[in-house]
């Protein structure tokens, strides 16, 4: 730790924590974050706390030598600037008066241009913190244009910091002690995925006082969000679908296409609906939300019956997601749209790719290669192909530009999703964008299609 002057309050770094060394005033020492090591015999908090213990220090008038911040550049200059819409210069403004805090916008509103200006405004290093590969090379790509030679990347075989280093989750948890100290500003993109218990460790364990969260739809089903307040700050700039719809972003239909199942699929859904419903009302078992469903995970560790239920809960879900009418219902979609930019979204991969097999349509999922993913992806994005299928991989903030219609074979119950979904072709066009949601009919999928539809607006 170092040698310090008697009387002197020093804020040292220590892997992941604040250590307060000399002598703490009984102000601080009285912080519910802070805590007495007697390993070492000085207080310490989560490195989080960090700015809140500066700010009562400074309150006091306490005079102290601060070793917490090690940045990796002492200042970081644009070469351009985004030219910001109204709304997203209100965003950012109220980001500024705290410097903390999330921003709430729908899928294509422009989030990362606000995290952009907010970084140029600020001037310091900045880790950005996002959940997967490809929106680690869309925000590099995107951070170069403003920042020419002043973007890292952190991921896998590659470490490469500079001024401003972008890497996943993944990544951040299981590097955080080394991240640490070297970036006073943390933007997370996609923040809902931070309040995880693994995840949460980026930000608690990091110093970084300025801090901005971008997400569509921060609300997680198990209530995880509550933390993001104290993890980031409060949500300090939201906006809807609706108010954004024709002016910002595109306006669009939505029209639900009911298909049926076959005789087989129907008898079998019905013999596993059997199942799962009578455990159910057996144990009495209510599921208000998704996470009172953890509920019946738990059981079917212990139990044979509850194991039971569980297996035919998921085998009716591959049948409403996966089933024959749905495949079929792609053909006149397609049809009506022969000079459109199709995207297809499915819950599971198997649909996937038989749509992909049976309409000659190439396939973005988590079983192609990254480099084969982000070849299709650039063909797309030029035009040389009109329709891509997917699953979950571009569920998430991956930039899919002139999509002019979404087609939604199979998803959760999720807001989030549906948000995150119909946003691929919410981009300011001239004409409306088309929305399809394919469902089966007299199945459990129209309440949840019903559900997922309601945070529109």
């Amino acid at each position: 730790m170092g040698y310090y002057v008697k009387d002197v309050l020093y804020l040292v770094w220590d892997r992941g924590t604040v250590v307060l060394s000399g002598e703490v005033p009984a102000q601080v020492r009285s912080l519910s974050f802070i805590k007495f090591d007697n390993r070492v015999g000085k207080y310490r908090a989560l490195g989080m706390y960090y700015y809140k213990i500066k700010a009562v220090l400074d309150s006091l008038g306490v005079g102290y030598e601060d070793g917490v911040l090690s940045p990796i550049c002492r200042s970081v200059e644009a070469a351009k600037r985004p030219a910001l819409r109204p709304y997203q210069e209100e965003a950012l403004s109220s980001w500024l008066r705290g410097k903390r805090g999330v921003v709430v916008m729908p899928t294509g509103a422009g989030k990362t241009y606000v995290a952009i200006e907010a970084i140029a405004r600020l001037g310091q290093s900045t880790l950005v913190v996002v959940p997967t590969i490809e929106l680690l090379r869309q925000w590099e790509r995107r951070l170069s244009e403003y920042f020419p030679g002043r973007v890292g990347v952190w991921y896998g075989e590659e470490k490469r910091e500079l001024c401003i280093t972008v890497t996943t989750y993944d990544s951040a948890y299981v590097a955080v002690e080394h991240l640490g100290n070297r970036y006073p500003l943390l933007v997370f993109d996609e923040v809902h995925h931070l309040p995880s218990e693994s995840y949460r460790q980026i930000a608690e364990l990091s110093p970084a006082p300025y801090r901005l969260g971008l997400t569509a739809t921060p609300e997680r089903a198990d209530d995880l969000h509550l933390f993001l307040p104290e993890l980031v700050g409060p949500v300090i700039y939201k906006m809807a679908i609706s108010e954004a719809a024709g002016k910002y972003l595109a306006e669009f239909d939505v029209e639900v296409v009911k298909v049926g199942l076959s005789e087989e699929e129907m008898r079998r859904y019905k013999e596993l609906e059997k199942i799962y419903k009578d455990y159910i009302r057996a144990k009495g078992l209510r599921f208000k939300s998704p996470s009172d469903f953890g509920k019946l995970v738990m059981l079917a560790g212990r139990s044979a019956e509850a194991r039971r239920a569980l297996e035919a809960w998921h085998e009716m879900r591959r049948i409403l997601f996966e089933s024959k009418g749905k495949v079929d219902a792609v053909a006149d979609i397609l049809k009506k749209h022969p000079d459109g930019k199709v995207l297809i979204f499915t819950e599971y991969t198997a649909l996937a790719r038989e749509v992909s097999r049976r309409y000659l349509i190439p396939e973005v999922t988590y079983d192609v290669p990254d480099q084969e993913r982000e070849l299709v992806m650039e063909m797309f994005r030029r035009g040389e192909v009109r329709a891509l299928v997917t699953g979950r991989v571009l569920d998430e903030g991956v930039d899919v530009p002139d999509v002019d219609v979404v087609v939604i074979l199979g998803g959760t119950s999720s807001s989030r999703q549906y948000i995150q979904r119909i946003g691929r072709a919410l981009r300011l066009k001239p004409h409306k964008a088309k929305i399809y949601e394919v469902i089966t009919a007299r199945t459990r999928e129209v309440d949840m299609s019903r559900r997922r539809r309601r945070g529109v607006s």
